[in-house]
């Protein structure tokens, strides 16, 4: 690189080095170039809002240093200057928080204008200038590193200016896909009830998702300790999404929930689902073996039994949450019965039935098929019992 450029490592790369942290992505800042300047040395262009260009060799992305100016709501209503004569304070000072704005010179020299270094000591999430204000993302990325780094809280200044962006409808503007992105990252963390918790306090979960944010409120089920529970023991994303949504009354709410939000298919199947069976889950243990055919059925368990699995996974996990002696008795039933009601060959049924009925085989077939599972998760029951009498206590 010309030896007019300076090249620098900003962001994430810099902040989580200097708290011991691994370091997976780095990202730089360039100050003093032109994108003519850049791909004369042979980096590749990829920006479309501003110029970021990919390194020729690690391919890691190194971004012209910038001022932006707010033009619309929303986070996408910003118009950025990128040129030469922008200075490195200058690119800094755009930045959501000081812990974010620290830079870090090839020779190891931080350059840290806003205090960053001061806030990562006394763990304080601080917004870098009252431009903050203009970005509503903002908020959901304090929320989402709240969960991340546990012991950081959010400054006093800092959750005022939330609140007033809350106030302001500021935060109405925001795309709900980028909502969820910020959401599913934050739930992804080791601690994603303090995402929730911040989201809550500045008033903007009431405004995006108002019915987690009254059943939060109003609970005392203890959702978000439950969510932590469920996230410590390495469990998905949409069992983790789940979780808060359990005990939404009734299937609808939850589907207009993940529609609105325009979740992905997996993550509100399984929502859907944890609202809709969780009292007949509960109760499996004490179901006829029909019952418990017509559950499998209903989850399209025999089609998709990891997603039927990853239910009664939630199931026990929210069950042990309050009851941590005790064994999720469901979970063996419902288990065996799916293995019991998976060893039925349908083909072979289908092929039998339409030799009998050649006229209108569909029907009967589908009854035929019920039935031979039904016997097969009796015989399945029955057995267990029969282990149970012999070994009372296993």
């Amino acid at each position: 690189m010309a030896p007019t450029f300076k090249t620098y490592v900003v962001g994430g790369a810099v902040r989580d080095a200097l708290m011991g942290l691994p370091v997976k992505d780095r990202d730089y800042v360039v100050v003093g170039a032109t994108p003519e300047q850049m791909k004369a040395t042979g980096f590749v262009p990829v920006g479309k809002d501003f110029p970021v260009f990919l390194h020729p060799s690690t391919h890691e992305e190194y971004a012209l240093a910038r001022t932006e100016r707010k033009t619309a709501p929303g986070y996408a209503g910003f118009a950025f200057h990128a040129a030469p004569d922008v200075t490195l304070e200058q690119d800094l000072q755009r930045r959501d928080l000081t812990i974010n704005a620290i830079a870090q010179d090839h020779d190891g020299t931080l350059i840290d204008p806003c205090g960053g270094q001061a806030d990562i000591k006394n763990k304080l999430f601080r917004h870098v200038s009252p431009a903050f204000a203009e970005d509503p993302v903002r908020i959901l990325r304090i929320a989402r590193f709240a969960a991340r780094f546990t012991k950081f809280t959010v400054a006093p200044e800092t959750a005022v200016l939330m609140r007033n962006m809350v106030e302001s409808g500021e935060v109405d503007a925001l795309v709900q896909e980028r909502v969820w992105q910020e959401l599913a990252r934050g739930l992804m963390e080791s601690l994603p009830s303090r995402m929730f918790d911040v989201l809550h306090e500045c008033g903007a979960l009431k405004r995006l998702i108002p019915e987690l944010d009254l059943l939060i409120t109003t609970s005392s089920l203890n959702i978000l300790s439950k969510l932590d529970a469920v996230a410590q023991s390495g469990a998905s994303l949409p069992m983790r999404f789940s979780v808060i949504t359990h005990h939404l009354s009734g299937e609808h709410l939850v589907d207009d929930v993940c529609s609105r939000l325009k979740l992905p298919n997996d993550v509100k199947e399984l929502a859907v689902l944890a609202a809709r069976e969780r009292e007949a889950i509960l109760r499996a243990d004490a179901m006829p073996a029909i019952e418990i055919v017509k559950l499998l059925e209903r989850c399209d368990a025999l089609r998709k039994p990891e997603r039927f699995l990853d239910l009664l996974r939630l199931n026990e996990l929210i069950y042990q949450h309050r009851h941590s002696e005790n064994k999720f008795h469901p979970m063996d039933v419902l288990h065996n019965s799916l293995k019991a009601a998976k060893s039925i060959d349908a083909g072979k049924i289908a092929a039998l039935v339409s030799a009998n009925h050649p006229q209108n085989p569909a029907q009967h077939i589908a009854a035929a098929v019920h039935e031979a599972r039904v016997l097969a998760v009796q015989n399945q029951l029955d057995g267990m019992s029969a282990n149970k009498k012999m070994d009372p206590m296993g």
